[in-house]
């Protein structure tokens, strides 16, 4: 009976959105319902109008608008909502992955999360001091969820009596508190809100457990449900109409921020991202605006692109960019996640992202109770305080143009270069190479009174003397004062005798345009597909004296049998691919010895027969001196 039930449901639903077609149709005309109908001239039209007029004209303000956000370099993220109180928990069982996504991950009605929002009353929160904590660790500007994906907004919203002064017996709005704090002690701030999904709305894309809705997991789901049954679209039109549009106005009107984020755009047509899009800059010109609402294969109408999301690596971005990895593995506050990462993991990426010229979006979960988790303090603490010895080489630098360093990473700040030391020399001997400059001196930046000597071993390589002990075991700063610009010779990598010398496949130079890039995470650091035997990588790297390597690989495979070969000038080592064993994300080959003597010369990678869909998901390939 109830399958009966559901089956008339769904056709009275289907006819439904046939005759919004048809209405849709009545209204616009002939040439109208074939836009609506073809997606590719639904979206040429919307880049066309915007880029015509109103985008175009945004844009002449990029670079005043977006200028704060480039010094800022580093930002708090907040994740809190009421599947905070949750914590990861539902009726009593553990709910893995985002804690955030509870309610999708249990299919809950909005009956049974208005429960659970009678029950959270975070009373702990307290907006100054969460401000006082991002700033205490370095951090310049602040965004906080305002509405997630279930819908609810934690703000006194007139548009929807799914909020947290309704609600919540907190009764109160904490995006009002958090933005007079962040005023109050010169934070920029901004929202997150949830544009294209919304669980708890009858009309938005994800709810298909209590409304079957498209875009969720179990009817129409997928990234292009608009394309496929375009019938559907106007249901989550009214949804934009009715709730989104409003909402962010709602945001820019009354709180005035300095930033909005938005996320998963995938969830709805590009067109109406883009529409969202143009409702925003009508309403405030100055906001900033992330690149994960309006972006398509005619390009990203943010201000600036967004990378990955928990990063351990970053692949080659042209532009502002941005990453967000969070202290766990989730972003809202998960009671049985205690995955949190050391403090000495974000000062190190903090160093990579500024000198690749990208921002840090750090991530926080608060509690139910509206309190940090001691565990993400303490981290928090720990930045604080490498950032407040070292921070003239974050904010304000850029990236430099000298090639990849083994030990570490490099930034610039007119005409100074800031060597972020991870891996200290054994020897006190730390080498740069590619710097031909004539340098004024060397110094850490703890202590700049005591200089370091220097030497010029070749026209390309400086060597410097360094003290036994690291003055800090995590990122050594050693700075270095030019006399005139960088003058890097080339991009050749010179290796380093004494430490392992690590060749990311993100900094390779790829032959073939099938070539993509995983998303940076610790398990997809990867290139991949490698689809033909015309493909190649290369590394052009160099040695100051002849010196033997152990090589090794390490790489993802999902089949047996593929050959591959790296050569080094006349030099070969071959391979053949091995599968991951289960619940292993990648292999490890030791391929063997190489003795490097050419002073100059490419690695390259290449397959020589490839079994299946692809050769391998390449991660990196490793050099480690043999008796340094």
């Amino acid at each position: 009976m109830r399958k009966r039930n559901y089956l008339l449901y769904f056709q009275v639903f289907s006819i439904a959105c046939m005759l919004n077609t048809a209405l849709y149709a009545q209204d616009v005309g002939d040439e109208g319902t074939k836009m609506y109908n073809d997606p590719k001239m639904r979206d040429i039209t919307a880049i066309e109008e915007a880029k015509a007029g109103w985008w175009t004209a945004a844009m002449r303000k990029h670079n005043q608008r977006i200028a704060w956000w480039r010094e800022a370099k580093f930002g708090m993220f907040i994740h809190w909502g009421v599947y905070s109180h949750a914590g990861g928990e539902w009726k009593g069982k553990e709910v893995g992955g985002y804690a955030e996504h509870l309610m999708r991950k249990e299919k809950i009605s909005r009956r049974d999360y208005l429960a659970l929002a009678k029950q959270f009353n975070p009373v702990h929160f307290n907006a100054e001091q969460w401000v006082l904590a991002a700033k205490k660790a370095g951090m310049n500007y602040f965004i906080v969820t305002a509405k997630h994906h279930d819908g609810f907004a934690m703000y006194n919203t007139q548009y929807s009596d799914f909020n947290s002064i309704k609600q919540t017996p907190f009764h109160r709005d904490p995006m009002a508190e958090i933005a007079q704090a962040c005023r109050k002690y010169g934070m920029k701030f901004g929202f997150y809100y949830s544009h294209a999904f919304d669980w708890e709305h009858p009309d938005a894309p994800g709810n298909d457990w209590e409304y079957h809705n498209p875009g969720g997991d179990k009817l129409i789901g997928g990234a292009d449900w608009y394309d496929k049954h375009p019938g559907w679209l106007p249901k989550a039109q009214r949804y934009v109409n009715e709730k989104a549009i409003p909402q962010i106005r709602e945001l820019l009107l009354n709180y005035h921020p300095d930033i909005l984020w938005f996320d998963t755009p995938h969830k709805l047509p590009f067109s109406e991202n883009l529409r969202i899009l143009k409702a925003i800059r009508e309403t405030d010109p100055e906001v900033v605006v992330n690149g994960r609402l309006a972006r398509s294969t005619g390009g990203n109408f943010g201000d600036y692109l967004n990378t990955a999301d928990r990063p351990a690596e970053f692949y080659p971005v042209k532009g502002d960019w941005e990453a967000i990895p969070t202290t766990n593995e989730s972003y809202g506050y998960s009671k049985y996640d205690h995955s949190h990462k050391p403090a000495s993991f974000f000062i190190r990426l903090l160093a990579k992202a500024a000198s690749r010229g990208g921002n840090l979006l750090m991530n926080v979960g608060p509690m139910g109770d509206g309190a940090f988790d001691p565990k993400d303090t303490r981290i928090l603490d720990s930045i604080g305080i490498w950032i407040n010895k070292n921070k003239e080489s974050i904010y304000g630098s850029t990236p430099t143009t000298l090639p990849v360093q083994s030990w570490g990473v490099v930034t610039q700040r007119e005409d100074k270069l800031y060597l972020h030391v991870f891996n200290w020399p054994k020897d006190g001997r730390l080498l740069v190479g590619g710097l031909k400059n004539e340098i004024r001196r060397a110094y850490c930046l703890n202590n700049q009174k005591k200089n370091f000597a220097t030497a010029r071993i070749t026209l390309e390589d400086l060597a410097i003397e360094l003290p036994a002990q690291a003055p800090d075991p995590v990122n050594s700063v050693i700075v270095i004062e030019l006399k005139n610009k960088v003058l890097s010779v080339d991009n050749a990598r010179l290796l380093n005798d004494h430490i392992p010398n690590r060749l990311l496949a993100f900094d390779a130079i790829l032959i073939g345009k099938e070539f993509k890039y995983g998303d940076g995470k610790s398990n997809r650091y990867y290139v991949d597909g490698w689809k033909t035997c015309k493909q190649k990588m290369y590394w052009p790297i160099r040695v100051i004296k002849p010196a033997p390597y152990r090589l090794r690989i390490k790489y993802s495979a999902n089949t047996l049998g593929s050959l591959y070969e790296i050569s080094i000038g006349e030099k070969m080592l071959k391979g053949e691919t091995k599968k991951n064993k289960p619940n292993e994300d990648f292999v490890i080959d030791d391929l063997g010895e190489i003795a490097l003597t050419d002073s100059r010369s490419m690695l390259e990678l290449k397959a020589d027969r490839i079994v299946g869909d692809e050769l391998m998901k390449l991660f990196e390939i490793q050099l480690i001196p043999i008796n340094p």
